[in-house]
C-alpha cells in the first residue's frame, strides 16, 4: 500500500482509535504536501519519513508495532536503496572535531560536517597521524611516557606499523583518575547498578569511590601473585567484576577473560591456554529468583587457585576447596595496610599485554587474542566518534567480560568520561527495561536476537526509553523490522550498528550520527579504516561499484592484533591475501554486499565460522559435539544462515546416518541441542536437522558445507512463505 492510500480507516485497522487515527491521517497528509518535490509533485521518501518522525513525532512509542510497520513500509514503498530513517546530527563528538580542525586540514573543500564526511574520513584514512593525534586528546589517556610519534611504518616486518612506540603507561589507571578534559571529576558517578531482585532502587558510585575500591583489590593481589601473571574472570558483568577487571591491570598482571555461560570443558580449555594462575568467580549466578552453580564449574574445569565472591550475600555459599580462597577473606589480607585503599599503578610499554581474550576458530582450540594498552584506545575511540560517547552519558549494553564487548564497554566509558551502567540479572524481560528507564539511560547497546525477544514478548511495554538519544548493536545481522520496532521506542533515535572482531579491539563498518541512516546497514568504514571487497578471484572491485564479497582489510589499523598466543598470527590473518596500493591485506572473514548508495549489509563469514547469538563458534566444534550424541550416526555437518528477511543466524544439522539405521528426527533435534549446549554454550539453539543420504564434497574428500548452507537457505526460503 502506498502512502497516499493510507487514512484513518487504515489507522483504525492496525490498532489507532478513532481520534488518534484522525490525529495521525491529519498529520500525514501535512507531511506528503511538505516532503512533496518536483514538477510531477512526486515524493522525496526520505524526507517525507523525517517529517513523520524527527520533526512532527506523529508516530509515537506508545502506538501498536503494526502502525509503525504500517507508515514505514508504505512510506518506502518502490524505494530504490536501502529506506532511510535517521536525519543527521552535527552536535557530535566527531562533528564538532571537525568543526574545529577540519577546515584547516581539507582547506576550501570542507563544508560542515555532514556534508564533508566522506572527505574528511578519507583524509583520516591518508593521514592517520594526524586524526589520532588529534582523538587522544579527547580520550583520558594519560602517558607516565609519551610516544616518539603516532605511526612508525619502517619495520617492513611490521603489516600494521607500530603505534605510539615509546610510550609507556597505565590503561586502567586512566580509567579511575579524574581529568578536566573530558571532563571526569572525582564525584561524578561512574557506575550505576542494579540487581534484578530490587527494582526500586539504583546503586550508585563515584570514580573517587570506584578508584579506592580498585586500589585495594589491586593491594589484595599483590599479596598473592607474581607480577605478570595472568588472573581470569569469570563471572557476571557485575561492579565487583568491573573492579576486578581494572585491578588485575592496575597491578600489572593480565586479565584472562572467560564467558561465565561456557561449559566446564571450555573453561578449562581456555585456562590451560592462556595458562592461567587463578581465576574470580561467583559462587553461583541469580536468575529469576533461581540459583545456577557457577563455583562447580570452576573445580570441574582445571586445579586453579579460585577467589570466589558471593553472589547475593556477605559470604559465599557454597564449601570452597582448601585452595579456593572468599571474597571477604581475599580482601581482609591487606587490612594491615596504612593505606590499603592507595596503590601505585604498574606503568609499561603500550605494547604490552593485559587482556587475552578469546576466538573461535575453525580447528582446535580457540585462538588466544592478547590485547594491549592499543586496544582499550581503539575501542574508546570508535564509541567517541560512532556511537558518540560522552561526558554525561549513561551507557548500558548487556554483555559479559568473557566477549569483547565487556572491555570495550567498560574503556568506552571511563576513557570517554560516561557513566557505565550494569544491570544483573536478565536482560530477557520487563525488569531490565525498567532499570534503562530509571537509570537514564542515554546509550543503549544491544544485539539483535535481545531485541527480537523484546519485540516478540512486548515485555517492554508501559516503560519510557525516551531518555535514550543514541542505540548500538553487534554480534550478528540485525533485522529490518525488529530494528524498526528498537528505534520506535525513542522516537526513532539512530541505531548505530557496529561490525569488527576481538583481534581488532574494534568495528571496521559502522554507522555515524553525521550520515543518515537505514535499519540493519553500515554507512561507513570506522575512522581512519579502509577495506576493499574481493572477487572470487581476489581482485578488489572499484569502490563505487554495487557488489558483494570477502572483505580485505588494509593493515595500518591502529589496535589491531600482530600475535597470537596459540597460533601463527602471519598465517591466520596475512597468508595468502593480496597486495593492493602496496599493502598486504588483512584478512577478515567477512562478506559484505555494498549497495548502490555506498551502504553495507555484513552476509555472514567467508569460511566455515558461524556466529549464533552473538557467538562466534565454527562448525568442526559443533560436529565434533553432535558425530557423539547417538550410536546411529555416521557424521553431521553444522551449518548456518541468516533468513532471507534478516535477522540472527540459525543453526542447521545436517546427518548422515550408519547403514540399517533409521531414527527420529524429534529425537535426534533434543539430543544435538543437550550435547551443544552442555559441552559448548547453553545458549546455543538447533532450528533444523536433516536426515541426507551423503554429503557433497570435492574431488579431494572435503565437505562442500557452503552447498548445504545453500540447501538451508532455500528450506528457510519456503518455510517463510508458508
Amino acid at each position: 500500500m502506498g502512502i497516499k492510500e493510507v487514512g484513518a480507516e487504515e489507522l483504525v485497522k492496525a490498532g489507532l482509535d478513532v481520534e488518534e487515527a484522525k490525529t495521525v491521517e491529519k498529520g500525514l497528509k501535512e507531511a506528503i504536501i511538505a516532503a512533496a518535490g518536483g514538477s510531477s509533485g512526486g515524493l522525496n521518501q526520505p524526507e517525507l519519513w523525517r517529517q513523520l518522525t524527527a520533526r512532527q513525532r506523529l508516530l509515537k512509542p506508545s502506538h501498536p508495532h503494526s502502525v509503525h510497520q504500517l507508515l514505514y513500509y508504505s512510506v518506502y514503498e518502490h524505494y530504490n536503496g536501502p529506506p532511510l530513517y535517521w536525519d543527521e546530527a552535527k552536535r557530535t563528538n566527531l562533528g564538532r572535531l571537525m568543526e574545529s580542525h577540519a577546515s584547516k586540514l581539507l582547506g576550501d573543500a570542507y563544508k560542515d560536517p555532514i556534508t564533508s564526511f566522506t572527505l574528511f574520513h578519507n583524509f583520516t584514512v591518508q593521514n592517520p597521524d594526524v586524526y589520532w593525534s588529534l582523538v587522544l586528546k579527547e580520550l583520558s589517556v594519560q602517558f607516565r611516557r609519551v610516544p616518539k610519534c603516532i605511526l612508525d611504518t619502517c619495520d617492513r616486518s611490521k603489516h600494521g606499523g607500530e603505534w605510539l612506540p615509546g610510550s609507556v603507561l597505565n590503561i586502567a589507571e586512566c580509567c579511575i583518575l579524574p581529568s578536566a578534559y573530558p571532563r571526569k571529576p572525582d564525584d561524578g558517578l561512574a557506575i550505576v547498578w542494579r540487581d534484578e531482585d530490587n527494582d526500586s532502587h539504583v546503586n550508585q558510585i563515584t570514580l573517587q569511590e570506584l578508584r579506592e575500591q580498585v586500589m585495594l583489590v589491586a593491594n589484595a593481589l599483590d599479596s598473592i601473585f607474581s607480577k605478570g601473571d595472568a588472573i581470569a574472570i569469570v563471572m557476571p558483568m557485575t561492579i565487583t567484576a568491573v573492579v576486578i577487571y581494572l585491578a588485575i591491570i592496575l597491578a600489572g598482571f593480565v586479565v584472562v577473560s572467560i564467558a561465565d555461560s561456557f561449559a566446564a570443558k571450555e573453561i578449562a580449555t581456555r585456562l590451560r591456554v592462556s595458562r592461567a594462575k587463578a581465576i574470580f568467580t561467583q559462587d553461583f549466578i541469580a536468575r529469576g529468583g533461581r540459583k545456577y552453580q557457577l563455583y562447580s564449574r570452576i573445580i570441574e574445569a582445571l586445579p586453579v587457585k579460585a577467589i570466589v565472591v558471593p553472589a547475593s550475600r556477605t559470604d559465599v555459599d557454597v564449601q570452597l576447596r582448601n585452595q579456593d580462597i572468599s571474597w571477604k577473606d581475599f580482601l581482609s589480607s591487606v587490612v594491615h595496610l596504612s593505606r590499603p585503599n592507595y596503590y601505585y599503578p604498574v606503568y609499561l610499554p603500550i605494547d604490552s599485554t593485559t587482556n587475552i581474550l578469546f576466538s573461535s576458530g575453525t580447528t582446535g582450540d580457540p585462538k588466544a587474542i592478547p590485547w594491549t594498552q592499543l586496544s582499550p584506545i581503539r575501542c574508546a575511540a570508535d564509541s567517541w566518534a560512532h556511537v558518540d560517547v560522552q561526558h554525561g552519558d549513561v551507557v548500558c549494553w548487556p554483555t559479559n567480560l568473557g566477549w569483547v564487548m565487556g572491555p570495550i564497554l567498560l574503556y568506552s566509558c571511563f576513557l570517554t568520561g560516561a557513566t557505565l551502567a550494569l544491570y544483573n540479572g536478565s536482560p530477557l524481560d520487563h525488569a531490565f527495561g525498567k532499570f534503562v528507564q530509571d537509570a537514564g539511560v542515554t546509550i543503549l547497546g544491544t544485539v539483535p536476537s535481545l531485541v527480537k525477544a523484546w519485540k516478540t514478548t512486548n515485555c517492554m511495554e508501559g516503560l519510557n526509553w525516551t531518555n535514550i538519544r543514541a542505540f548500538a548493536s553487534t554480534g550478528e545481522a540485525s533485522n529490518v523490522d525488529d530494528d524498526l520496532w528498537l528505534s520506535s521506542r525513542a522516537f526513532y533515535k539512530p541505531i548505530v550498528e557496529c561490525c569488527g572482531g576481538t583481534e581488532l579491539a574494534s568495528s571496521y563498518i559502522q554507522g555515524s550520527l553525521l550520515q543518515p541512516q537505514a535499519f540493519g546497514a553500515f554507512s561507513s568504514p570506522s575512522m581512519t579504516t579502509s577495506f576493499v571487497i574481493l572477487d572470487e578471484h581476489g581482485v578488489p572491485y572499484p569502490n563505487d561499484q554495487a557488489c558483494v564479497g570477502e572483505v580485505g582489510l588494509f593493515p595500518l589499523y591502529m589496535g589491531a592484533t600482530d600475535r597470537l598466543l596459540n597460533a601463527d598470527h602471519e598465517k591466520v590473518y596475512f597468508r595468502g591475501m593480496p597486495i593492493y596500493k602496496g599493502m598486504q591485506l588483512r584478512k577478515h572473514g567477512d562478506v559484505i554486499k555494498r549497495m548502490t548508495g555506498g551502504y553495507f549489509i555484513v552476509q555472514g563469514r567467508a569460511d566455515d565460522t558461524m556466529n549464533l547469538g552473538g557467538i562466534k563458534t565454527s562448525s568442526v566444534e559443533i560436529e565434533r559435539v553432535c558425530n557423539q550424541v547417538d550410536e546411529s550416526i555416521l557424521e553431521t555437518a553444522a551449518v548456518s544462515t541468516a533468513p532471507a528477511s534478516g535477522g540472527p543466524e540459525q543453526l542447521a544439522i545436517f546427518v548422515v546416518l550408519k547403514k540399517g539405521f533409521n531414527t527420529d528426527l524429534g529425537r535426534l533435534k533434543m539430543l544435538f541441542l543437550k550435547a551443544i549446549q552442555s559441552n559448548l554454550n547453553p545458549l546455543f539453539k538447533v532450528s533444523l536437522v536433516k536426515i541426507v543420504p551423503e554429503f557433497p564434497r570435492t574431488a579431494s574428500n572435503k565437505l562442500l558445507r557452503r552447498v548445504l548452507r545453500d540447501q538451508l537457505k532455500r528450506e528457510l526460503h519456503v518455510q517463510s512463505k508458508i
